[in-house]
């Protein structure tokens, strides 16, 4: 089992037992990376040591790969491409953040049948085996120009066989708010593109502790860029400072 591997089954078993919803309706790529399957609060479950391979394990992911998810057909071929590529970008599917994606049915019931898995068709109930066959009567002698005719076997029905077991779909609960990830009282820097860190600011992808005092634009421990945000309705990209959301005008924090 290799880490795309671990992910799928980590992300189906936190579906079922945070977002019940998502089993048959669709959510966006900014809910799953960020609210569903955040590495910060899932790197122990999934056994992947570093933020840049659990990017990598995500693209591959929303690449539809082994038909593990139902995509978006643009978005899976360009992340298809990047990963073919010599150096592919792990972020590559942050460009994607509004598409919406969902959990392949087909997929879930091979993983519902696999090893530790709860196997819903073992449940149902075996025909039983066909009764046996009544003996035949002897025959009865008659008149010595009559033919004797032995009655025809008796053969008892077979029984139904029962039918499978339905799986039943945990009930629609309402959709729960996507995690709010802390934002940073960084002022802008005087540089284009850079902001300066206050004191106990925190990177929003891997909550390590931003240095303060100094302009910078990426994490010097995952390498995500600290100046842009995602909007938590729509996953539109936001820049730093920005109260409400251009796309679709929604406030740019849940506080």
């Amino acid at each position: 089992m290799d880490a795309l591997d671990r992910m799928y089954r980590h992300l189906v078993r936190t579906i079922r037992s945070r977002f019940p919803q998502y089993l048959s309706q669709p959510f966006d790529v900014a809910e799953l990376n960020q609210s569903i399957l955040p590495y910060r609060l899932h790197r122990r479950e999934l056994g992947i040591e570093s933020n840049e391979d659990y990017e990598i394990a995500l693209t591959e992911l929303l690449s539809g790969a082994r038909d593990y998810l139902i995509v978006d057909e643009h978005m899976r071929d360009a992340l298809r491409a990047e990963l073919a590529s010599v150096n592919p970008d792990p972020t590559a599917f942050k460009q994607f953040a509004g598409r919406t994606v969902a959990l392949s049915p087909a997929a879930l019931r091979t993983l519902e049948a696999g090893p530790g898995e709860r196997v819903d068709a073992e449940q149902s109930a075996e025909a039983p085996p066909p009764a046996p066959s009544a003996p035949s009567a002897p025959p009865v002698p008659s008149a010595p120009v009559a033919t004797i005719v032995p009655p025809a076997t008796a053969t008892a029905p077979t029984a139904p066989t029962a039918p499978a077991a339905t799986p039943v779909s945990a009930p629609v609960s309402p959709s729960t708010p996507p995690n709010v990830v802390r934002q940073s009282g960084a002022s802008s820097a005087p540089g284009a593109g850079a902001i300066i860190p206050q004191p106990g600011d925190r990177c929003r992808a891997c909550d390590e502790t931003l240095p303060s005092g100094r302009p910078i634009t990426f994490c010097p421990h995952c390498g995500q860029n600290v100046t842009t945000m995602n909007c938590p309705a729509c996953g539109s990209e936001l820049e730093v400072g920005w109260k409400f959301c251009p796309t679709c005008g929604r406030p740019a924090s849940a506080h």
